[in-house]
């Protein structure tokens, strides 16, 4: 059984002008599964329903029609809201709207102190999900001190402390620079291989999506195209045609090849890049 299950799911917020009589959904009639440990990225532009999926992972947001459930658990269920959360921990776009104390440990403890985790057990919980994410040297800083990609890290950090299985990211590198967006995927990541924890990554950054086990492609509310991100950032005139980008290496090698060069396989990164034109080249 998969972890996340969407199930013929539509959703529209409601539409408070009376004028507006027609509600157009944000998400339409969307199925997709999410399995476990595995690290799903989730891509589109603008309006095509990314963030509105990421909330309704965690019951954050409930389906207009259809179903979504969480190891089996309908998110709709309010009974079952308490232990599908914490399954399911949610980190937003800019880390300063999840940041609750002055002090990194004491915010990390915020959580388990929630969910009536015993004191001992918390200091475990907290100094275990600092060094996840690198930021065990800096308990007892102030996180308004910290830099952008460290802010992001204690957040994360403090969704690891409630020890859900699945961690759903909405767009968490929009805010960082280059250095911080790298500190944030390198968290990601060996999270997911080192902890087998299930990640949902939603970004509009390709360079972040290749590192996923799978891509799904969303526009306007629909699968656009899903698969490995082989599969996915070949389809260059597909992705093109509805205003989204790919990887700068696959876009080169495209260009190349549409220019009679002979390249087998469109890379992801500079590296793949180099071999390919290497071929060429020998």
């Amino acid at each position: 059984m998969s972890f996340i299950s969407v199930e013929n799911v539509s959703f529209h917020y409601d539409n408070n002008d009376p004028e507006r009589l027609i509600t157009e959904n944000v998400i339409e009639n969307l199925n997709m599964k999410v399995e476990k440990g595995e690290f799903l990225c989730v891509l589109g532009h603008n309006g095509s329903g990314k963030s509105t999926l990421a909330k309704m992972f965690n019951a954050m947001l409930l389906p207009t029609e259809g179903k979504v459930y969480v190891d089996g658990m309908d998110t709709s269920d309010e009974s079952l809201c308490f232990k599908i959360r914490s399954n399911v921990g949610l980190v937003l776009q800019n880390p300063d709207n999840q940041l609750v104390a002055s002090v990194v440990e004491e915010d990390i403890a915020f959580g388990p102190e929630n969910l009536g985790v015993p004191p001992e057990e918390i200091r475990q919980r907290v100094d275990s999900a600092l060094k996840a994410v690198d930021m065990y040297d800096y308990r007892k800083n102030a996180p308004y001190k910290l830099s952008g990609g460290q802010k992001q890290r204690i957040a994360i950090a403090g969704i690891l402390a409630m020890e859900p299985r699945c961690i759903v990211l909405d767009e968490p590198t929009a805010m960082l620079d280059p250095r911080g967006r790298q500190e944030v995927m390198e968290t990601i990541t060996r999270l997911n291989r080192e902890h087998n924890i299930t990640v949902v990554l939603i970004t509009h950054y390709m360079d972040e999506a290749v590192l996923a086990d799978r891509v799904i492609v969303m526009d306007r509310g629909k699968i656009l195209t899903q698969g490995k991100p082989d599969e996915v950032f070949s389809q260059v005139d597909l992705l093109k045609k509805h205003s989204l980008d790919v990887p700068q290496a696959t876009e080169i090698c495209h260009r190349l090849k549409n220019m009679g060069v002979s390249i087998r396989e469109l890379p992801l990164d500079e590296e793949e890049c180099v071999k390919a034109l290497w071929e060429v080249l020998k």
